[in-house]
């Protein structure tokens, strides 16, 4: 999918680091409509229930009550980011993917579905960001994340909106992810749309986010046959079947 040297590295790390977070955190919820044959109340209830931001469908019966967790690792998440690039030779920009598994942390969500930001983190491991190229993670890696001395992305949660209070079991659901994500030791405010799908106890769907390089302290990387990197570019995190667990 990327096929420039030095920029695609550069922008995945950026990339990796912000999605983590946002994946991280999917546990909406929607309240089902009534059925036909229930009783007056029933339906006024269900069309009372609050909504999510963006729905596809949902059940009604909860996926778990109290505090619950979403757990991701390298196991069920991965971190992407896509940008564009000039490359020498080629009349057209090139869209440039990265990626990376080197994901951990939580994303916490009380019995309401407000989110518990102290015990919500997201981890990106940017050393291990590697591409088709050795020498442009390399050189990414060196100059531009200078992973020696930042070897870190890391998203901090601090709200979500969109969720309804019931999770559901089957169905989908769209919400925002707020939260400050560091990278390059520079903090910046990032939102993630998520869109999220529900099987049992089980959550998989993707976050997305806008980001530009530079915010961050870093300098578009320009080396070999890249002749420019386009700053801003979008962050996602994919996540697969992440468990919906009770909270320690």
């Amino acid at each position: 999918m990327f096929r420039s040297r030095y920029s695609k590295a550069a922008l995945a790390t950026a990339s990796a680091a912000m999605m983590l977070a946002a994946a991280a955190c999917g546990r909406p919820s929607l309240a089902p409509a009534a059925k036909l044959t229930e009783p007056a109340t029933a339906v006024q209830t269900a069309q009372q229930a609050p909504s999510s931001t963006s729905q596809t469908s949902a059940s009604s019966a909860p996926a778990a009550a109290g505090t619950v967790a979403l757990t991701f690792d390298s196991g069920n998440s991965k971190a992407e980011y896509q940008t564009q690039e000039q490359l020498a030779g080629r009349n057209l920009p090139n869209v440039a993917v990265g990626s990376t598994t080197g994901v951990q942390g939580s994303i916490v969500l009380t019995s309401d579905s407000q989110l518990d930001g102290s015990a919500s983190k997201i981890t990106v491991d940017l050393s291990s960001l590697a591409s088709d190229e050795s020498m442009r993670d390399n050189f990414i890696k060196r100059n531009t994340l200078q992973t020696s001395q930042y070897p870190d992305a890391v998203f901090t949660p601090t709200g979500v909106s969109g969720l309804p209070a019931a999770l559901p079991t089957s169905g989908s659901l769209t919400f925002q992810l707020d939260g400050n994500l560091t990278v390059h030791g520079v903090t910046k405010p990032v939102t993630w749309t998520v869109e999220a799908q529900f099987d049992g106890s089980q959550i998989s769907g993707k976050a997305t986010a806008p980001f530009t390089i530079t915010e961050f302290g870093m300098s578009l990387p320009k080396a070999g046959p890249v002749l420019s990197v386009q700053d801003a570019g979008t962050l996602e995190l994919d996540f697969s079947n992440v468990a919906l667990s009770a909270a320690a």
